[in-house]
């Protein structure tokens, strides 16, 4: 992702929209690495996701296509790839076809930061994928109700802020914490079992930038205890949901989801151990997928790109 830009991109859908793109992207010498692209026929919506490197490397436009009959400008080679000018002539395209878009280059890592409260095992599970690659980012800071993350933090080497919250306090303590992350430049908000409701206004500066783990198969034992919810009901099956925060607590649109089969002989107990492995997996997945801009919201949904 470093050395490559993506562009994601939704609209009505209609004949020959690939070809348009793609074309594009050849008149101005993209070297193609992935695309992708989905239709939902009920709505009739087209998206497509297109990831090219800036750098020089044979490409795969080369191989698939015929110059654009209607070009006039040079393609330029990969590396000499003209990000702002390519942009300019997409958003006429965009325009013309009634296309919501963004382009991302991948020149510098997202600036992430992390929330927490009492429980460490998602943060942990992040710092450590983090820390080995798997995600590519800067975690400008960890935040947190309570001191638990404090040691862990130091030992990652990644600035932490204490911001207790109490009856009360809470508008004050969000209003330091929106005046650091804007400080720190953050893109993304990750709610690694952060164990506070976010305000509205709060949600508002983040749009489709919070990520939360929930630890229930939304849309089923919402709130703070689902475990023991779903042990009295009697379920076969438990999950974790990741999804994108949104004002409506619990009910933003679903990124990732993954479940256990479980029996009459587990307890409560045996819930929380196995539903803390699918939260770990289910969350990193979900701000991996961001990360490489493999995520388009549409709606109350999500298009997931491979």
């Amino acid at each position: 992702m470093n050395t490559s830009a993506v562009l994601l991109m939704d609209c009505p859908d209609r004949r020959g929209l690939v070809a348009r793109v793609s074309a594009l992207l050849y008149k101005w010498g993209a070297n193609i690495l992935h695309a992708d692209q989905h239709q939902d026929h009920e709505l009739g919506l087209f998206f497509m996701r297109v990831e090219w490197a800036l750098a020089d490397a044979p490409s795969l436009l080369d191989r698939s296509l015929a110059p654009h009959p209607d070009s006039t400008t040079p393609r330029t080679s990969a590396g000499d790839f003209d990000l702002q000018g390519f942009q300019a002539e997409f958003a006429a395209l965009a325009a013309e076809l009634g296309m919501r878009w963004q382009l991302t280059p991948g020149t510098r890592p997202a600036k992430v930061a992390l929330f927490c409260s009492q429980y460490l095992h998602c943060i942990a599970d992040l710092l450590e994928r983090w820390r080995s690659g798997e995600l590519e980012c800067e975690i400008a800071t960890i935040v947190s109700n309570h001191r638990n993350a404090e040691s862990l933090a130091r030992f990652y080497g990644v600035p932490f802020e204490w911001t207790p919250i109490e009856p009360g306090t809470r508008p004050a303590a969000e209003a330091l914490q929106l005046d650091l992350l804007q400080l720190l430049g953050v893109e993304l908000v990750v709610l690694a079992r952060y164990m506070q409701v976010l305000s509205p206004g709060f949600v508002e500066r983040f749009p489709s930038s919070i990520i939360n783990v929930h630890h229930s198969f939304l849309p089923a034992f919402t709130g703070a205890r689902p475990y023991h919810a779903a042990h009295a009901r009697g379920v076969k099956l438990i999950g974790a949901t990741s999804h994108y925060v949104t004002e409506v607590l619990d009910d933003g649109p679903i990124i990732e989801q993954d479940v256990a089969r479980i029996s009459h002989r587990d307890q409560v107990a045996d819930l929380v151990a196995r539903g803390r492995d699918l939260e770990r997996v289910v969350l990193s997945r979900a701000v991996r997928w961001h990360l490489d801009r493999r995520i388009l919201r549409y709606g109350n949904k999500t298009v997931v790109f491979d």
